[in-house]
């Protein structure tokens, strides 16, 4: 309803957001109200703050400054238990001669035309792998086998913190 009230009032072009194949919450209100309005969206953290890359397992540890020290979605015991996705794009990425991170991207180009990712990257390679995500496509049975085995995986860990997460409205 945020969307359609700012929108009412001041058109809006482009709304930014996370969404990855690790947060999904968008496509229940948000994707559906951006294509009713003719509204762009640009998610944000759509290798999922680096988890969907593949590089990382439950024994990774971060910099104590890391941001994702904070977050439940990234215990040792939360990526342990949420690899299967990684698992999972790191199989099609094999088939299709890519990595997992172009393929996270690839499914996110491929849901709708208006969707623009933007992964941050501080590394010439990973942008590189990044743009090369465009070249990549995914076909319908791609897709089909990506959305059938991750309905099977229920992610685990919040996306925040309790405290923050009630700061984003919900």
């Amino acid at each position: 309803q945020t969307i359609r009230r700012a929108h009412a009032v001041q058109p809006v072009t482009a709304l930014q957001t996370e969404y990855s194949l690790w947060w999904r919450r968008p496509e229940e209100e948000v994707l559906p109200a951006l294509e009713e309005l003719g509204i762009g969206f640009v998610p944000y953290s759509p290798l999922g703050r680096g988890f969907l890359t593949g590089k990382m397992d439950e024994n990774t540890t971060f910099d104590s400054s890391d941001f994702r020290n904070r977050l439940p979605r990234f215990t040792p015991e939360a990526r342990k238990a949420n690899q299967a996705l990684v698992d999972l794009l790191g199989d099609i990425a094999k088939r299709k001669k890519a990595t997992s991170a172009q393929i996270a991207l690839a499914w996110l180009l491929a849901q709708k035309p208006w969707i623009v990712p933007i992964p941050g990257t501080t590394k010439l390679k990973r942008l590189e792998e990044n743009i090369g995500a465009a070249e990549i496509e995914l076909t319908s049975d791609d897709l089909r086998e990506i959305e059938s085995a991750a309905s099977k995986i229920k992610v685990q860990g919040a996306r925040y913190p309790e405290k923050l997460e009630q700061m984003t409205g919900r």
